[in-house]
């Protein structure tokens, strides 16, 4: 069925004024005009009708908002085919209706819906244009004048009794449409209005609207209503004989129902009085607030007056079990040993010091107070470097409760704060969820991936999860599904993410922030040999007599084929040859044992994957060791540069963002500034052409941390002096070639330390933060400071280039020379 909207009373009286108007008069005469042309699909418009309906098609809207900008006409014309996605000029019925648009409303998924106003018939003479949205030549049809006799009103009692008819069969017609039916009499008008207001389809209703002639009009729309009407009977008959069938089935639940009671009556069945009366009493067992209480006893009052097997009594039933299951009062008594837990955290995890001594501290405070604050902790590092399992290793320093709850990928906010229980298949969010599975009300529930969050259409989980961790909001969580307050502030909450800036703002505020560093080559080594190893054997099935690694084989394995920040590379990769181990053994019964030595790694995991180092042995013009931040650790990042003649082209190759693009344009700006201090042609930016590159193209990068890099390889190029082969740089560059702070410099460091680099330039505004960078990075990196290019470009470069002889600026004049000297002063 076709929805149409309904005209109003003031239309009506239009209506019916422009009717009486053309009967006496001859024609009205309009001339042809180019209008914007709207396809509708199922709909037919009349005159003096109102239309409210949803415009979604990009031509449409376009069309749209054509008529709204000019003079809010626009020709409706139906299209032929329902199929057809995008109409043309030819799939359109030729005969529509001219109509004013009255208003328009856009809704949030790209539909409009518009309401519209039918003014005259017309017919399409030309189409002008098809894109970007159909316009066209439109002539109005001339309305034709009729006689009044018998057959006119016999043609309009005709039409009037086989209305009622129609209405008696489909009865979803409002009451104002047959008073204005029965008070119209004009052939015309009435034909338009019965047919607009009638749900016959849409290719009948068009024959009503090309018919020009009033009388002619009204009779072909009585062949329509009396076949209309025949349909409407045959639907009906199969309308009663399918509640027959109904009333059959009916019968027979009835009669089940008569069977349950009778086997209630001999005992053979729990009735739902009883059942009520154990829930109440579980209720009542489980002590919890008074409020919560009072509530469950409520609804074990209502499931006590349900039918039996009714489904809503299904529905309260599991809503109490569910609400006694909770830990209401339940709780572990919390042990903080602050000697005992630096002895768990020291046996389950090797190195990262500081991170050890910051959950220390935090379980010092805790031991002090009296009643310890919801301190919400996030764990940011890269993949791999132990968030996950250190948060486990606290919750059994503390005796919690541990529960881990996944959030990488989650989109709906009902998944954080649960499922109206009145909907079908409710339950309650991941909260209360991870609650019940500790079965206390303080347990350590781990976040893990909050940086993972999505956002739909559905909610903003992110914003879900600002009640859950604020200290304040969460002595009294409102899980949908419970719909009661729970008490959360007993909750050790410990989050985890590879990246801080993926976290939304307000949520970032209320977490204390521990940062991850990746590991260095000992650490990973002691990892291999303390833990991994151990763990792979015996997850195996190996024992340690059987098969051993030698030094320089974990020391090899590490080196050329892992390259990551975190160990799960290195852990997978002793599992391949414990696999292969594990095969020896079961097919050779004399196998005693197997040594894994740096000899016969290639035949267990085939050739070396990674070079010892990534930095190139000599100095090279117009290449640099740029430094790069990831969320999987730091990146070594080369920079290269190449000088060609041209006319001044600067090229930026190896997918680079729209950030980083800006930041080697200022590069290449801050040298032409200086290219008389290097003793560089000032006008080689119209000599010559400029092409950066930074390999691995396939990855994307972006940011501007690598501008100081940029200018010093460009210098390097345009001069044609080497740049020193074991320095690396990060700094963010401005034109004047000042040097700006940047992010992740202690992931960089550590990149810069892996790859052998010997010194590195940083800003000198980030000093302050090398006392986050490792202090074996320390220890073998000189970090040189610069705050100007110009430290750069000495440190980097081989030798400092020689300033031109005849240097003179003779595109600036001396008063402006005079006048930017007395702005500094």
């Amino acid at each position: 069925m076709l929805s149409v909207g309904c005209v109003g009373e003031e239309t009506l009286n239009t209506a019916l004024f422009f009717g009486k108007e053309e009967e006496m008069s001859n024609t009205i005469e309009r001339p042809s005009i180019v209008l914007p042309i709207l396809a509708m699909r199922g709909l037919v418009m009349f005159p003096d009708m109102s239309l409210q309906f949803d415009v979604g098609r990009n031509r449409s809207i376009k069309a749209v908002r054509e008529a709204v900008e000019s003079n809010r006409l626009i020709f409706l014309a139906t299209q032929v085919d329902l199929a057809d996605g995008e109409p043309n000029a030819d799939d359109l019925y030729k005969v529509g209706v001219v109509a004013r648009v009255k208003q328009v409303l856009q809704n949030k998924d790209d539909l409009m819906k518009i309401h519209v106003e039918g003014l005259y018939r017309a017919e399409i003479n030309k189409v002008i244009q098809e894109a970007p949205f159909l316009r066209g030549s439109v002539s109005p049809c001339e309305p034709v004048n009729y006689r009044e006799s018998a057959r006119t009103e016999a043609t309009i009692r005709v039409a009037l009794e086989r209305f009622e008819e129609y209405i008696r069969w489909f009865k979803n017609i409002p009451p104002d449409v047959l008073v204005k039916v029965i008070n119209e009499r004009d052939c015309g008008n009435l034909a338009d209005y019965i047919a607009f207001n009638s749900s016959v389809d849409y290719v009948k209703k068009q024959c009503v609207l090309e018919e020009l002639h009033p009388v002619r009009r009204l009779a072909i729309l009585n062949d329509v209503m009396a076949e209309e009407i025949e349909i409407l009977k045959i639907e009906n008959e199969i309308s009663r004989k399918a509640q027959e069938n109904i009333d059959a089935n009916q019968r027979e639940y009835i009669l089940r129902e008569h069977l349950k009671v009778l086997t209630h009556e001999l005992g053979e069945d729990d009735s739902p009085q009883e059942e009520a009366d154990e829930l109440r009493e579980a209720v009542l067992a489980k002590k919890m607030p008074i409020e919560q209480e009072a509530k469950l006893v409520k609804e074990c009052e209502k499931l006590r007056r349900m039918p039996f097997g009714s489904h809503e009594g299904s529905v309260i039933r599991t809503y109490i079990e569910t609400c006694v299951e909770l830990p209401w009062n339940d709780k572990t008594k919390e042990r903080i040993d602050i000697v005992k837990a630096e002895k768990i955290l020291d046996r389950d995890h090797y190195g990262m010091k500081k991170v050890k001594e910051r959950f220390l501290e935090i379980l010092a405070v805790r031991k002090l107070t009296d009643k310890p604050n919801s301190q919400i902790i996030c764990l940011v590092g890269p993949p791999g470097v132990g968030k996950t399992s250190i948060a486990r290793s606290v919750a059994e320093a503390i005796g919690r409760k541990y529960v881990r709850v996944s959030l990488g990928g989650v989109k709906d906010e009902a998944d954080i704060m649960g499922h109206r229980k009145t909907y079908v298949g409710s339950m309650p969010g991941r909260i209360m969820a991870a609650v019940k599975q500790a079965g206390v009300n303080n347990p350590l529930i781990l976040l893990d991936e909050i940086d993972k969050l999505g956002n739909s259409f559905k909610g903003d989980p992110s914003s879900a999860l600002l009640e859950v961790l604020d200290s304040e909001q969460n002595k009294a969580f409102h899980d949908h599904y419970i719909d009661m307050p729970f008490d959360l502030s007993d909750v050790l909450f410990i989050t985890t993410a590879n990246d801080a800036g993926a976290i939304p703002g307000p949520l970032f505020d209320r977490m204390d922030v521990i940062s991850l560093g990746s590991y260095t080559h000992d650490e990973k080594y002691h990892i291999a040999k303390e833990h991994l190893i151990p763990k792979q054997l015996k997850a195996h099935g190996i024992k340690a007599s059987q098969l051993k690694f030698s030094v320089s084989a974990v020391n090899e394995i590490i080196d050329g084929y892992t390259k990551e920040a975190g160990v799960r590379t290195l852990e997978r990769t002793i599992a391949k040859i414990c696999r292969k181990v594990a095969k020896m053994i079961v097919s050779d019964e004399g196998f005693k044992s197997f040594s894994v030595k740096i000899t016969n790694l290639e035949e267990l995991l085939g050739p070396r994957k990674y070079s010892k180092d990534n930095v190139v042995k000599k100095d090279i013009v117009g290449l640099v060791n740029g430094l790069a931040w990831t969320s999987v650790g730091g990146e070594l990042l080369p920079i290269e540069v190449a000088v060609m003649q041209g006319t001044g082209k600067i090229q930026l190759t190896g997918s680079l963002g729209d950030v980083m693009k800006e930041s080697a344009s200022a590069a290449v700006t801050c040298i032409r500034t200086m290219a008389d201090k290097l003793g560089i042609d000032p006008e080689f930016y119209s000599k010559f052409d400029i092409h950066i590159h930074a390999p691995e193209g396939a990855v994307p990068k972006d940011g501007p941390s690598a501008g100081a890099a940029m200018a010093t390889v460009v210098a390097s190029a345009l001069t044609g002096i080497p740049v020193r082969h074991d320095v690396a740089m990060t700094g963010e560059i401005t034109l004047q070639g000042r040097i700006l702070p940047i992010g992740g410099l202690r992931e960089k460091s550590m990149a810069a330390y892996l790859n052998g680099v010997k010194t590195v330039l940083i800003p000198a505004e980030n000093m302050p933060d090398l006392a986050e960078v490792d202090d074996i990075v320390k220890e073998n990196v000189n970090f040189i400071p610069m705050s100007h290019v110009e430290t750069a470009l000495k440190t980097a470069l081989c030798t400092m280039p020689e300033p031109n002889k005849n240097h003179t600026i003779n595109h600036i004049s001396k008063d402006t020379v005079s006048r930017r000297s007395e702005i500094c002063q």
